[in-house]
């Protein structure tokens, strides 16, 4: 097709036919479409070739000498069960080839056939096959990521530098601000800065400062004796107290109350803590890390946040880059949360389809690796289409013809990323004549060479 790239070679198409003219027709039919062709008279010869170079698309009748079609598409099945093959078949074979599609034939195409299904067959052949190689190197990235660190999967130029600057960090001991957007894995720095220092084998201590209500804070954070207020039954160990030797992470640290601020800065600065209820001063060992989603130069300036404690938390500061800055990684950690979803829900990870793969490329990730994660398991869960996450909620009701469109939309987009920009095959889905669908093409400003 013209303006289109030329497959490469393992996108290329293996032709068997016996009749020479049927072999000839079919090639010049093909590469005058744009594909690279090899034909072969026998089944025997071409898994051969198979074997040796495996192509994007395998096309056979079923009735030839020696090897017949079926034949071959089990041998290449039991090869690659993901490599498509195409029978071609006349009327006494149709009970036949219907029995192979269903052990994983990709298609079938009954004689006599026209060109233009030839085509679409291949062409829809070669975008399922080209889907499978991509989530196969996807994979193999991606275990080779986990091997070398699970925690900052990546590739990106970013996620390598933030990994280099955490694994710095943490041996040297220090007190660290961690910087990030709201779900860009605040609490995974924080984690690893534990586990690669020298307080590895102690514990790792969380609490967010903005989930707790003011009242609850202080005892939480610093411990209180029995009888300490109404209620205290009993002495608790504050979370100060249980990191001792470890790491204490404060997250949502612009959270925390004025009043409570103050103490919090006297512990840093003095390494002793006074539960409430007791004038007993008890020295702790730890290392802070804090996280934060906003300026706390600017909180402070504005008289929100603690000047002198902000520069006790801020002695190195670590600033996690959001996902829409390393666009490279998006597949990678989509895959691994895939996995990750799948297993807990006890189903097999679903292949990346294309509308989740344009899905990942076109959307700015706003909620960072959080809603990654989200939009991982609701696609584990064969939820992803119910609600397109790329639609921002309607600051007011939509009409029913309004809500009828912006579905129409969105199922006219996903078939034409489905079928490679082929409007016909996509008419042919959606069960329109192919005029209705250009018609309803460009009302909806689609162009249906972006989806090639």
């Amino acid at each position: 097709m013209s303006g289109e790239p030329q497959p490469d070679r393992s996108e290329r198409i293996v032709f068997v036919d016996d009749e020479e003219d049927v072999r000839r027709a079919n090639r010049q039919s093909l590469e005058l479409d744009g594909f690279s062709v090899e034909t072969f008279e026998t089944a025997e010869a071409a898994l051969a070739a198979i074997r040796a170079e495996p192509p994007g698309v395998v096309v056979t009748d079923v009735r030839l000498p020696g090897m017949d079609g079926r034949a071959l598409f089990e041998r290449v099945r039991a090869d690659d069960p993901d490599l498509p093959v195409i029978l071609i078949t006349g009327h006494g074979d149709i009970s036949m080839a219907v029995a192979a599609m269903r052990g994983g034939a990709y298609d079938f195409l009954a004689k006599p056939y026209p060109a233009d299904s030839l085509m679409g067959s291949v062409r829809r052949a070669l975008y399922h096959r080209r889907l499978v190689l991509e989530n196969r190197r996807l994979n193999a990235r991606l275990d080779a990521a986990i091997e070398e660190d699970p925690a900052f999967l990546g590739i990106s130029p970013e996620i390598v530098r933030l990994r280099r600057l955490v694994r710095d960090v943490a041996s040297a001991d220090v007190d660290v601000l961690v910087l990030g957007e709201t779900g860009s894995g605040k609490e995974v720095v924080a984690s690893a800065l534990h586990r690669w220092s020298r307080r590895a084998s102690k514990n790792f201590v969380a609490m967010n400062c903005g989930a707790l209500p003011d009242s609850v804070v202080e005892s939480e954070l610093f411990g209180h004796e029995a009888g300490a207020f109404t209620g205290a039954l009993k002495r608790r160990v504050g979370r100060i107290e249980h990191a001792q030797g470890g790491t204490l992470f404060l997250d949502e640290i612009e959270s925390m109350p004025l009043a409570l601020q103050v103490k919090l800065l006297r512990v840093l600065q003095e390494r002793v803590v006074e539960p409430l209820g007791t004038n007993e001063r008890r020295p702790v060992d730890m290392r802070v890390v804090s996280a934060t989603k906003v300026d706390l130069g600017q909180e402070a300036a504005a008289g929100t946040f603690r000047d002198d404690l902000y520069h006790r938390l801020n002695v190195v500061s670590v600033s996690i880059p959001p996902l829409r800055e390393r666009r490279e990684d998006i597949l990678l950690l989509f895959q691994h949360f895939l996995v990750r979803a799948a297993a807990r829900f006890g189903r097999e990870p679903p292949p990346v389809t294309g509308a989740m793969r344009d899905h990942l490329t076109r959307h700015s990730w706003p909620g960072n690796v959080r809603e990654l994660d989200h939009f991982a398991e609701r696609c584990a869960l064969g939820l992803a289409g119910q609600a397109p996450p790329d639609a921002p909620a309607p600051t007011t009701a939509l009409t029913l013809s309004e809500q009828v469109e912006r579905f129409e939309r969105g199922l006219i987009r996903e078939e034409l990323i489905m079928a490679g920009g082929d409007v016909r095959v996509a008419a042919e889905s959606l069960g329109v004549p192919r005029k209705t669908l250009y018609d309803k093409i460009a009302r909806y400003g689609l162009a249906p060479t972006d989806f090639r």
